[in-house]
């Protein structure tokens, strides 16, 4: 057993975390790994699981990829505790975001009243040109536009000032984090130049709104996690949530699956014979909570994180 069991023996009773896939695709099975840990450890300690639709990329995200979501949760028996799937299939909803844009609207203004929201009119392009090019590094915005004092009504995109200073945060598997927002993203975009809500903005307002204390999710999204805390205390979070970064599945090339390179999803294996309980046993066997080849069924993910 690789996750720590004793920071979550002693949440309080009904704590929540979230499942919030974006339907830019189909579940695969790396979704199926984090359906794992969020539905086990949520039964295995008295928590609450939400269910969020994160389509805030407007160009990207489908009807049918969320219809296709909710389908395959149904048939793995992952039942949410806020956010049925009936509910998201008759209109709008409160976990989904493109449904929020007043909520993130408000949370922008507030940020801007504070002076510390500014426009940019950069493209990817021009950020690139000002930083040194680091393979494997993620790419800093140095600050182009906030002395610049670029027209508002001439650019959408808007960034938020990261102040210098370090984060620091205790991860419930991999344990003590210490990150400086400032020095490794610059300034962060919350709204893109097409005018949408960028995903580091609005998890965070979601997750104040939505009451979620425990965001469970993959390792590849760790280095987010300071400059999310960082922005939830410049809205006025006081105790940011905690977090738990599990391994991801990694393909032989070393590159994580992907709803865009089309690897094994979901709706494949279930075409192909499949039950959900083998499903959720081979997600469970690939993130080594249990031997290949046993059957798990949703409501017996909770043994998983119980010592014995």
């Amino acid at each position: 057993m690789t996750v720590p069991l004793h920071p979550f023996a002693t949440l309080p009773a009904g704590w929540r975390t979230r499942f919030a896939p974006a339907p830019t695709g189909h579940l695969h099975l790396g979704h199926a790994v984090n359906a794992v840990y969020v539905w086990g450890l949520a039964r295995a300690f008295g928590g609450q699981v939400l269910l969020r639709m994160e389509d805030h990329d407007r160009t990207r995200s489908r009807p049918e990829y969320e219809r296709g979501i909710l389908d395959d949760l149904d048939w793995l028996g992952l039942v949410p505790d806020i956010g049925d799937t009936a509910s998201f299939r008759v209109g709008s909803h409160p976990q989904r975001q493109s449904d929020n844009a007043a909520r993130y609207e408000a949370a922008l203004e507030q940020l801007d009243h504070a002076g510390l929201v500014y426009a940019c009119d950069c493209s990817r392009r021009d950020i690139a040109q000002e930083v040194p090019d680091v393979f494997g590094e993620e790419m800093r915005y140095t600050g182009r536009c906030r002395e610049r004092g670029v027209d508002r009504s001439a650019a959408r995109a808007r960034r938020v000032v990261m102040s210098p200073g370090a984060e620091q945060f205790d991860d419930l598997r991999l344990g003590p984090q210490a990150q400086e927002p400032e020095d490794q993203c610059g300034d962060l975009l919350v709204r893109d130049r097409l005018g949408q809500w960028t995903y580091q903005f609005a998890v965070v307002v979601d997750d104040m709104e939505q009451g979620v204390d425990v965001v469970i999710r993959g390792e590849d999204l760790l280095k987010s996690s300071g400059r999310q805390i960082r922005l939830g205390r410049l809205l006025g979070r006081g105790r940011p949530p905690l977090f738990l970064h599990h391994p991801l599945l990694i393909k032989p090339d070393g590159s994580k699956l992907s709803k865009s390179a089309g690897d094994t999803g979901i709706r494949e294996l279930r075409a192909g014979g499949a039950t959900a309980a083998s499903v959720l046993g081979q997600a469970a066997a690939l993130a080594e909570l249990v031997e290949p080849g046993r059957a798990l069924p949703a409501d017996a993910l909770a043994s998983l994180f119980v010592e014995t």
